[in-house]
């Protein structure tokens, strides 16, 4: 009898282990790419200040200096559509970050690294894995309405992400719990970037970073992409969190046409504008100017103020915006009156090679005005671009990209002297209202517009 049990008992043990090996974690399968091959640096440069960097046990190790600004390990490569996992510890006063379709541009902020960068948070907060958009619109996916992920977080011990870059959607994990997900097209490709943060001077110098296992998939993502039960986080015509904070407001909601009207009409025009998933765009009429639906116009008038519109073009197209409109100023045909940030094809639209002053019909320039910076970071047809105006105080900037393309004082002796000179001479005060509407042009070519944002300056 004894005998018996004994065997019943090595069998029932057999059997568990047997039942227990199935249930093993599958071998990862998929075709994993090193981007730190454990002994070098190779493949990796630095940019942004001058932290140290250097190998140890296989790992990348970042240490902290005092007076530099932040610092950023990047790859040599730029990636688009990606997943990308690696495990990093870090030191418990310290603030750091994955940088992931990031750029530097000699014209964007004397070279600046600027991207999404997924968070690295040891303190109270515990937003790591959260994406911040570094040195753009700044936190577009906090962690304070996830606790699971802020609870995933280890402290002083190694931490695991996984980050998956695939068209516009971003998504995060931290020790395999879902933390962010973003829907958003801001950027498509770009370097990636491991970064020591700046220190004050009241900080410890030499404290550490160090990273290790750093894997990227590039191909058959959708095979390997996982799904995440989080609500996404969308971005498109929305404010960001220190937009709002700063006083930025939509100009347009990007469902309706409220706020908006014909330049010369009561109402928004019946026609001649289609508005489609969260996308206004002035519809293709043969070209001319003002001739099917014809300007929009806001509402309110404004003064000094911030202004953001992203646009796209279609080959040879043509359009504008306008600031300091008075729609009284033109009652006939054509465009309403007022400073117009140009958009054009520079390269199809016989626009570009006009105009009274040499290249001041060019896309950003200030039209028949002023030219734009001729190294100006335009993106392909197609794609969308991003405006950028501010007015304060008679300064006037247009900006392309993050980049500043011009400069002029409104209103001063050098500014009417460009105005004689153009064909707004026969307009009296030309561009120096103190307040004026904001205009989107129809000139007979399909165009398209979004997150159309302003922030009045008091």
């Amino acid at each position: 009898m004894k005998k018996n049990f004994f065997y019943s008992r090595v069998f029932l043990v057999a059997i568990v282990s047997v039942l227990f090996s199935c249930k093993e974690t599958p071998k990862d399968t998929a075709p994993w790419q090193p981007l730190f091959d454990g002994e070098t640096l190779n493949g990796w440069h630095q940019l942004g200040g001058k932290a140290t960097y250097s190998v140890r046990d296989q790992s990348i190790v970042g240490t902290t200096v005092h007076k530099t600004p932040n610092s950023f390990l990047t790859s040599d490569k730029m990636y688009g559509d990606f997943i990308l996992e690696l495990d990093y510890k870090v030191d418990s006063t310290m603030n750091s970050g994955i940088q992931i379709r990031s750029n530097s541009i000699p014209t964007y902020r004397d070279g600046r690294v600027h991207g999404y960068q997924v968070e690295i948070d040891p303190s109270k907060r515990a937003w790591s894995a959260g994406i911040y958009d570094e040195s753009r619109r700044g936190w577009l996916n906090t962690m304070e309405n996830n606790p699971d992920a802020q609870n995933a977080f280890k402290q002083n011990e190694w931490n695991h992400y996984r980050i998956e870059a695939i068209g516009d959607t971003l998504k995060t994990w931290i020790n395999d719990v879902p933390a962010a997900y973003l829907i958003d097209d801001k950027t498509a490709t770009g370097f990636i970037c491991l970064q020591v943060h700046s220190i004050h001077g009241d900080k410890k110098e030499g404290t550490e970073i160090v990273w290790k296992n750093i894997n990227i998939l590039t191909e058959n993502l959708g095979k390997y992409s996982k799904k995440s039960p989080l609500e996404p986080i969308i971005t498109k015509n929305k404010l960001s969190i220190d937009e709002k904070k700063k006083g930025w407001k939509l100009l347009w909601d990007g469902e309706t046409t409220n706020g908006w009207r014909g330049a010369k009409l009561e109402e928004f025009p019946e026609n001649g504008w289609k508005i489609e998933d969260g996308v206004l765009s002035v519809l293709s009429s043969g070209g001319a100017e003002s001739n099917a639906g014809g300007d929009i116009v806001t509402t309110e008038q404004f003064g000094d103020f911030e202004l953001t519109v992203d646009f796209k073009l279609t080959p040879g197209a043509n359009s504008g915006i306008k600031y300091y409109v008075d729609t009284n100023m033109n009652k006939g045909a054509g465009s309403s009156i007022g400073l117009e940030y140009q958009i054009l094809d520079d390269a199809l639209h016989p626009d570009a090679k006009l105009g009274n002053h040499d290249g001041s019909r060019t896309v950003s320039s200030l039209y028949d005005l002023i030219q734009a910076d001729t190294n100006k970071p335009i993106h392909p047809i197609g794609e969308w671009n991003t405006a950028y105006i501010i007015s304060k105080n008679n300064h006037v900037e247009h900006w392309l990209n993050g980049t500043k393309v011009l400069e002029y004082e409104r209103k001063s002796d050098d500014y009417k002297k460009l105005v004689s000179e153009s064909k707004y001479a026969k307009w009296p005060n030309f561009g120096e209202l103190d307040k004026g509407e904001i205009l989107l042009q129809d000139h007979g070519d399909l165009v398209s517009f979004k997150n159309v944002k302003i922030r009045p300056i008091n």
